[in-house]
């Protein structure tokens, strides 16, 4: 199955962390020099020395339902049967594929019809998908998905050398001013909440790549198709 990302050297992963612990004024102070870190950056992987060793497949209940300091944003009803996790970078190529693809599907026979909850959690490769995850945050609630979507599909329009512009006129269509743009992107307090996620997840759920699903608890790795999904999902329908 492909995934997006594949081991890294030491070297790129201190850029990724020095990258990822600047500041948000930093990030906007020097976005040109960033922009062009970005371009080799994105779909770094987390070593997988970073989590513990008995992190597996199948982690516990406790563990998988930290959604961190600033919780969760969740599709479908509370009472669903099936709880759907997936963690995602949003510079990720085969996470914007499932986004495109399989995830629509899975929203019109699963979610809408109650029979799973959805959860999108940020586990960002980069500091351009940090910043993504970030502007969709300041979103608020109703319109996280939809950033996280328009994010996804225009992709090739902001990882670019200088991205800022490409997310600012993305930020307009969801009426966030360039103020309030630029206050998000310094917001300290929400990068290192993303961070805390992403962090949890590597350590405690064994997360190494993206995108990573969790089924009721199993755990899918890569693009995984509406096949693949429904295989997973009707297993635990049929049961009840």
């Amino acid at each position: 199955m492909p995934h997006c990302c594949g081991k890294t050297s030491k070297s790129k992963f201190a850029i990724l962390e020095l990258a990822l612990s600047l500041t948000r004024r930093q990030f906007l102070a020097s976005s040109a020099p960033f922009a062009l870190a970005f371009a080799g950056l994105a779909g770094v992987l987390l070593p997988p020395l970073a989590r513990p060793a008995w992190a597996d497949d199948t982690p516990s209940p406790a563990d998988l339902a930290n959604a961190g300091p600033d919780g969760d944003i969740t599709l479908g009803s509370d009472k669903a049967p099936v709880t759907v996790i997936e963690y995602a970078s949003m510079t990720c190529p085969h996470c914007a594929h499932f986004a495109e693809t399989t995830f629509p599907e899975l929203q019109k026979r699963y979610i809408d019809t109650g029979k799973v909850r959805y959860t999108l959690r940020p586990f960002p490769l980069d500091a351009l998908s940090a910043a993504g995850f970030m502007l969709a945050r300041c979103g608020g609630k109703d319109k996280y998905m939809p950033i996280v979507e328009t994010l996804f599909a225009k992709q090739a329009d902001w990882i670019v050398k200088e991205p800022l512009p490409p997310l600012k006129d993305i930020a307009k269509q969801f009426g966030i001013t360039e103020g309030e743009f630029n206050d998000c992107l310094a917001n300290q307090k929400l990068l290192d909440s993303i961070q805390a996620v992403r962090d949890h997840a590597a350590q405690k759920l064994g997360v190494n790549s993206t995108p990573t699903f969790f089924v009721n608890g199993k755990k899918l790795v890569g693009d995984v198709s509406i096949d693949q999904m429904t295989k997973e999902i009707d297993t635990y329908l049929k049961a009840e």
